[in-house]
């Protein structure tokens, strides 16, 4: 577990390196003095990854807008039904972070996803929030939704699309429209695991599919709120949800989602 936690975290040092150097900001802001610096006489304790699921039941969950028996755990797993359509929240929200999450489709052409900066509620007459979502679709998924002429959807669709929802906007680094695609496609199909580490740091999300950083989207409008797992037709499992929070950075008030009860 120590090994896999300590490469996790190479993997995070270098997307936060390299990050600044691809997308620095054209607009040079003058540093401002801080009056209260932290103390740092003594070593600075080093976060660590705090689990966000248990494997016993849904503590640190609210839900939002599905139905009690949408989300449930058997054998250690989170499992998702799919049935109705919506999401559950985290209990907290979060700012600049690493997530890691694991995840398999039970069926050909299943979907869902994670939101992450989103604002954890969903207005009248749609079914799912605003925030940055994640996505994860099943390889068949582009087959059973063709286009007109027959021939399978757009293949990025399955890539682990990065894209903002419900008014979030955002600037993506492999574009597909206003989507971010991944330069590789590296998901499996229904039944295997795959792992995903997000990270998210200033309105930037880059995303580590099954060991390697394939996309990435940038500028968010929103930068802080909480996460939303996403019930969206058929079953999904997950497990291993665990989270590094990060110290935090320039987010103002209007880039944060309102805080809930």
């Amino acid at each position: 577990m120590r090994r896999s936690s300590e490469k996790r975290l190479g993997l995070v040092m270098v997307a936060l390196l390299v990050a600044p150097l691809a997308w620095a900001e054209p607009v040079s802001v003058m540093p401002q003095p801080v009056a209260d610096l932290p103390e740092t006489d003594t070593p600075v304790e080093v976060p660590g990854f705090v689990s966000l699921f248990n494997g016993r039941d849904l503590t640190g969950w609210e839900h939002v807008n599905t139905a009690p028996d949408t989300w449930s755990v058997k054998d250690g797993l989170l499992v998702c039904s799919g049935q109705p359509i919506g999401v559950m929240r985290s209990a907290k929200q979060y700012e600049n972070f690493v997530l890691h999450i694991e995840w398999r489709h039970m069926q050909p052409g299943g979907n869902s996803g994670v939101f992450v900066w989103s604002e954890g509620t969903v207005p009248e007459g749609r079914r799912l929030p605003k925030g940055m979502e994640v996505q994860m679709l099943e390889l068949d998924w582009v087959n059973q939704h063709p286009l007109k002429s027959g021939e399978p959807n757009h293949i990025g669709y399955i890539s682990g699309e990065l894209f903002g929802a419900g008014g979030l906007t955002a600037t993506p680094d492999n574009p597909r429209g206003s989507r971010s695609m991944s330069y590789e496609l590296r998901c499996k199909g229904h039944g295997e695991w795959n792992v995903y580490d997000v990270v998210c740091v200033d309105g930037t999300v880059k995303l580590s599919i099954n060991g390697k950083f394939v996309n990435s989207i940038r500028d968010s409008s929103v930068r802080k709120g909480y996460l939303c797992l996403e019930s969206e037709g058929a079953e999904i499992h997950f497990r291993n949800i665990q989270i590094l929070e990060l110290p935090p950075g320039r987010t103002s008030a209007e880039q944060t989602a309102e805080r809930l009860p």
